[in-house]
């Protein structure tokens, strides 16, 4: 998802990016095993994101922000000390 030097993000670019941003600075207020796993689903979930969603199934990727904005919240929540991973069928939702 990463531009080329000089060339602007869009804004939903710019949402996903601060989306992770968040997560990972999230990830620094839990135990060091805990932070590890936190990066690893985050990593791994943005990354096949990253390769199997069509850039352009808008509607798909504001549902996956707003998927990730309510996980993030509740990783900011003291009690938290993880997440879970969420398959989501991609074939259903190209539709």
């Amino acid at each position: 998802m990463a531009a080329p030097r000089g060339q602007r993000l869009s804004g939903m670019q710019k949402q996903v990016l601060s989306l992770y941003r968040g997560f990972l600075r999230a990830a620094r207020s839990k135990s060091d095993e805990d932070r590890h796993k936190v990066e690893s689903i985050v990593s791994e979930e943005f990354r096949c994101n990253s390769k199997e969603v069509d850039r352009k199934n808008f509607l798909y990727i504001e549902y996956l922000l707003r998927r990730g904005k309510k996980q993030l919240d509740q990783l900011k929540n003291p009690g938290t000390t993880g997440l879970s991973s969420l398959q989501v069928d991609l074939s259903k939702a190209d539709n």
